[in-house]
């Protein structure tokens, strides 16, 4: 799942012609992003064990945030009502999904959690298309899911860790919608800082009371780390990588983020898959690449 990492990149895409040294570059980019998001979550499953997954996302995006902003600085004082209006709303959004999909990957496997968060963004770039033939992919996703969630013997994680997935999927739907709008009306990444500052203190309730009296000199480096590989590092790769590629090129490569988090829960949380929920992998990364290809035609 991303948190804050397509501010504007969309209008940078069209900045710099596509070379194939550019393009392969960039291919590089989108999977160390891809690498960084989905191993720092499998990586953060000693966090939420300690801080709980509230705990866990504030100290993340509060660490974010703060590294953001020295980088950043962001002119506060200088924004309209409409622009604090579109981050604080951004931010609330930011921060409801990440504490979603850190109670989710608690309950269920990494990978079924990011198959099942990815039907969000999934559902928004086809139903946006209208009643058409693209509707298939969204349907197609949704079996690859139900594939993932047996596991030959029995259907795995419990029911609130797949609903924290669907909160985070919708959370991450609106997200895409939101982004798009804060965009225009930011310069650069400021924007992108002030709704991480936003989420930030949305989170502040639900996560300060568990997270600081745990908090010890290695949980404050750990979480400066983990904010590091989400979402600093990413958005800082995906936004070098849609410099160098098209944007649908940027998309289906994007599509193999589920695949990525079955790898990573498999490498650091040891959830081995059977080949039924390999195949329901292959069935969510065919219909989120299907479904950004025929976007473009």
């Amino acid at each position: 799942m991303k948190d804050g990492t397509n501010d504007g990149a969309g209008v940078l895409a069209l900045e710099t012609p596509a070379t194939s040294s550019g393009l392969a570059a960039g291919a590089l980019m989108c999977l160390l992003s891809m690498s960084s998001i989905q191993f720092g979550a499998a990586l953060s499953s000693e966090a939420i064990a300690s801080y709980g997954p509230a705990g866990a996302s504030w100290l993340r995006l509060a660490f974010a945030a703060i590294i953001l902003a020295l980088v950043v600085r962001p002119r506060v004082v200088s924004y309209n009502r409409a622009q604090w209006t579109s981050a604080l709303v951004l931010g609330a959004t930011t921060a409801l999904m990440t504490m979603s999909f850190f109670a989710a990957i608690e309950r269920i496997p990494l990978g079924l959690a990011v198959a099942i968060d990815f039907l969000g963004p999934l559902s928004v770039a086809t139903i946006g298309y209208g009643l058409s033939r693209r509707l298939l992919w969204p349907l197609i996703a949704a079996l690859g899911v139900l594939a993932l969630a047996h596991d030959g013997e029995g259907w795995v994680g419990d029911i609130e860790g797949i609903f924290f997935a669907l909160g985070a999927g919708s959370g991450w739907a609106i997200y895409i919608v939101l982004t798009k709008k804060i965009g225009a009306s930011f310069k650069g990444l400021e924007g992108l800082s002030v709704s991480l500052l936003a989420a930030a203190l949305v989170a502040t309730p639900f996560g300060f009371a568990r997270a600081v009296p745990n908090l010890d000199a290695y949980g404050l480096v750990e979480m400066v780390g983990l904010a590091i590989l989400v979402p600093l590092l990413p958005y800082t790769l995906e936004l070098v990588a849609l410099r160098r590629m098209p944007t649908a090129s940027f998309g289906i490569l994007m599509s193999l983020e589920p695949a990525i988090a079955a790898l990573a829960g498999f490498i650091v949380l040891a959830q081995p898959m059977t080949l039924l929920q390999m195949a329901g992998t292959a069935l969510v990364v065919a219909a989120s690449a299907g479904a950004t290809f025929s976007a473009r035609q």
